[in-house]
């Protein structure tokens, strides 16, 4: 494995991150980069470098084409002082499947997660400490080749970026509003749903627009065929909690495979849950909801950890929950999660990786 050259550079002021840290808007002083050049043999110079804009031509296929993936995941600074990565094999494994879909070189993991690592040891007095806040590390490859043809591009760019980052959602850990849309589809069976590829974001906008105007945070995407079994939020796998059953969305292609997703089905069966990953209609959730038998909704990812549900709206009707309090299972998932990544509570599953 190839070192990774580290050109340093000294800050002339000290960090001061503000209070009320709004997520993705600050950057660290450094990036990891690196380039694939097909014509000499692969990924070429590991390099940590000074974070400055790219100089990139506009005739690079990322832009005409769309070869662009990325992935997210975050350190913590533990009550011990000790930093924390939760499951990052896991991310490193999404990002080669998601360049594997769209004709990306995929990179060596061992150096992806060395990469990641040494970044962060640069970069460490960047992570708040304030509870509930992190550094938000964003993995991503992009074809850089300049070229006007429909292909595989012959080079690439892999860069690695942090941000120290607040709640992703602004109300924090109180739940939010959802609403779910026939209107429009994110992603099919067969598609490149299930990868993490930027393409699939930019599908979703104007339904995540259309949904704030009307003043709900996210958007509950149905499948693309029936228009009747629910799939994902746009930045959450979700979770359904019936009277006798907790059940989640199979994974059918069309969704991505959600790290904080799989340790969430691993809790609750441990728990001794019954959990189930199946289809799951809009109707059956409201026909639950009429009947009380829908106790609560939540959904999982890397940016929000768990969120509650606090309504849920398909065309007229509107299942209410509560605007103020979080759901009793959402609540004890969150701080199983949240203890595990700051240390709080015993790592039983080997999740956490240290980086020293």
């Amino acid at each position: 494995m190839e070192d990774i050259i580290i050109e340093k550079v000294e800050r002339k002021s000290k960090i001061e991150l503000p209070d009320n840290l709004v997520f993705g808007k600050i950057f660290t002083d450094h990036v990891f980069e690196m380039d694939y050049d097909a014509s000499k043999g692969g990924w070429q110079k590991p390099t940590i470098k000074k974070f400055e804009n790219l100089s990139i031509s506009p005739a690079a296929m990322v832009f005409h084409y769309g070869q662009a993936i990325f992935e997210g995941l975050k350190a913590y600074k533990q009550v011990d002082g000790r930093i924390a990565l939760f499951r990052p094999e896991k991310n490193v494994e999404r990002l080669n499947r998601s360049a594997k879909r769209l004709c990306i070189p995929e990179v060596n993991p061992d150096l992806a997660l060395k990469a990641i690592i040494e970044l962060i040891k640069v970069d460490k007095d960047w992570i708040p400490s304030k509870p509930g806040f992190s550094l938000y590390i964003r993995p991503f490859i992009i074809a850089t080749e300049p070229c006007f043809g429909v292909r595989p591009a012959d080079n690439y760019k892999f860069m690695i970026i942090l941000s120290p980052v607040g709640p992703y959602y602004p109300e924090g850990f109180l739940p939010v509003p959802i609403m779910v849309t026939d209107k429009y589809v994110r992603a099919v069976k067969k598609g490149t749903g299930d990868c993490k590829a930027a393409g699939n974001y930019a599908a979703g906008l104007l339904a995540q627009a259309e949904a704030k105007k009307e003043g709900y945070s996210q958007i509950l995407w149905l499948d693309a065929i029936e228009q009747k079994y629910i799939e994902e939020v746009g930045a959450m796998n979700i979770f359904v909690r019936f009277k006798n059953e907790v059940a989640t969305p199979m994974l059918s292609g069309s969704i991505l495979p959600g790290i904080t997703r799989m340790s969430v089905i691993q809790l609750l069966k441990d728990w001794g849950y019954n959990v189930s990953e199946r289809l799951i209609s809009i109707q059956e959730i409201i026909d639950a909801y009429d009947k009380g038998e829908l106790i609560e909704i939540f959904g999982t990812g890397t940016a929000a950890v768990i969120s509650s549900v606090s309504r849920l709206k398909y065309n007229d009707k509107v299942l209410q929950f509560s605007d103020t309090t979080s759901g009793e299972l959402a609540t004890k998932l969150y701080e199983e999660l949240t203890g595990i990544q700051y240390g709080r509570i015993e790592d039983r599953y080997g999740w956490i990786t240290f980086v020293e």
